[in-house]
């Protein structure tokens, strides 16, 4: 049983660096698309009528993406001017709380993503741009991917790891 479980977590460790590789490359093919879309103007040629389209997807799915991986290193932005200046039982309710709605709002996100994209499949709608994408395109990541978000939340709820180091200082306070 041990075994089988650390071969989970490491497939999803897999999963969630994958993915960050892939916002990597997305972003790249973004700049990509600029550089291009650029020097063609630039050069008085005419650039690809999608580089607009696709850089708003790169975008998006760019931020998706990064997103899990960057709750796993504590790469997100969060405010600890609270939890850091409190210790003990109240420090320790403060963090749980914290991670709680972290966890409650991204499952909202993921519920709600995945609801849109099931409606965009059933209703076969297209966003017409300079291309033509079905509208499932642009929502089916979000369930998924919010979905990894909670799972990482909820690594810290359950005190696998912590988002606050540190207690705050008489350099750190006010």
């Amino acid at each position: 049983m041990q075994r089988a479980l650390r071969a989970v977590a490491t497939a999803y460790y897999f999963l969630i660096v994958a993915l960050a590789a892939l916002a990597g490359a997305t972003i790249v093919l973004g700049f990509a698309l600029i550089i291009l879309d650029v020097t063609l103007r630039t050069l008085g040629g005419q650039p690809p009528a999608f580089t607009s389209a696709v850089v708003e997807y790169v975008l998006l799915y760019f931020t998706l993406f990064a997103a899990p991986y960057l709750v796993r290193i504590k790469g997100h932005v969060y405010v600890d001017v609270l939890v850091g200046r409190l210790s003990g039982r109240r420090r320790w309710a403060v963090e749980k709380l914290a991670y709680l709605i972290c966890v409650v709002t991204s499952l909202a996100f993921a519920y709600v993503g995945f609801k849109l994209a099931y409606e965009a499949i059933l209703s076969g709608t297209i966003e017409e741009r300079s291309i033509d994408v079905p509208s499932w395109v642009d929502y089916s990541p979000v369930g998924p991917i919010f979905l990894l978000v909670s799972i990482e939340f909820g690594r810290y709820l359950l005190g696998l790891d912590t988002m606050f180091h540190k207690q705050a200082g008489s350099v750190d306070s006010l």
